[in-house]
C-alpha cells in the first residue's frame, strides 16, 4: 500500500499530522506493507527568509493580524502539538522560505531517507529554532540522516531537485489540494488535515481491505490452472 503525504516543513499541523499518522500506523496490522512517500508543497512560496523578524510579526504581516493575536494562535498550536509529544518553540523560530528544505527532502527520497529528512526538518524549524533555508543547517541535517556530504553540497549549490519540487506542487494542483497535510492512500482514499489517529487507522484498514479484494478478484478471473495441473 502506498501513502503519499503532501506537506510543508513550515506547517505546524503537518508535524502534528505526521505524529498522528505514525500512531495509527503503529496499530495497523499490515504496517510493514505500507510505503510512505513525502511530497513537496509550499504554503507560502513567495515568503522571503528574514532572520531579523519574529514568526509572530511575519504572521501578523501576512495575515493582517496584530502580533499579539499571532502569538495567541501559535500558543494554541503549541498546546495541540504537546498532546502528541512535540515541543514547539515559536519564540525561536526563524522566518525562512522552505524551498531548499524541500530540495533536500527530494534528495533524501532518492536514498529512501525522506521520512528521516522530514522529521529532522520539522524539528529544526519548530523545536530547535534553526534556519531551514541555510545551507549549513541543511548540510547538518543531511549528514545526520546519513546522506553523503559532497552530494548534499552539490545539490544545495545547484538547482538540483528543483523540478522534483515543482512536479509535486503541480501534482497537488491537479488533485485540487489546497492545504496540508494531505494524505492519499493507493490513489483512492484521502485524508485532509491532521486528523485524529483513529481516522488514519480506519482509512488504512479500508484501503487495505479494498486492495485485497481487488487482488483476489484479479487472481480468480479467466482460465487458470491449479497446483495439481487441472486447467479449466
Amino acid at each position: 500500500m502506498k501513502v503519499e503525504i503532501w506537506s510543508d516543513v513550515m506547517c505546524p499541523f503537518c508535524y502534528i499530522g505526521k505524529r498522528r499518522f505514525e500512531e495509527a500506523l503503529s496499530h495497523f496490522d499490515h504496517q510493514d506493507e505500507v510505503q510512505v512517500e513525502w511530497k513537496s508543497f509550499q504554503l507560502n512560496p513567495l515568503l522571503k527568509t528574514d532572520t531579523s523578524i519574529s514568526v509572530y510579526q511575519s504572521l501578523a504581516d501576512s495575515k493582517g493580524w496584530q502580533p499579539e493575536y499571532a502569538r495567541q494562535v501559535t500558543e494554541q498550536v503549541t498546546e495541540l502539538a504537546a498532546q502528541v509529544g512535540l515541543t514547539y518553540n515559536f519564540d525561536f523560530a526563524v522566518v525562512a522560505n522552505s524551498f531548499n528544505a524541500h530540495r533536500l527532502s527530494q534528495l533524501a527520497k532518492k536514498h529512501n531517507l525522506s521520512d528521516a529528512a522530514e522529521e529532522q526538518l520539522f524539528r529544526a524549524y519548530f523545536t530547535d529554532g534553526k534556519n531551514i533555508d541555510d545551507q549549513d543547517t541543511l548540510l547538518d541535517i543531511g549528514l545526520r540522516i546519513g546522506l553523503d556530504a559532497e552530494e548534499v553540497k552539490q545539490a544545495l549549490q545547484s538547482d538540483a531537485y528543483t523540478n522534483a519540487v515543482h512536479q509535486d506542487i503541480y501534482e497537488a494542483e491537479t488533485l485540487n489540494i489546497r492545504g496540508v497535510p494531505f494524505f492519499v492512500l493507493d490513489d483512492k482514499y484521502a485524508v485532509s488535515g491532521a486528523q485524529p489517529a483513529e481516522v488514519f487507522l480506519n482509512t488504512l484498514q479500508t484501503a487495505y481491505l479494498d486492495q485485497q479484494q481487488e487482488t483476489t478478484t484479479s487472481a480468480t478471473e479467466g482460465p487458470a490452472c491449479d497446483a495439481d495441473g487441472n486447467c479449466e
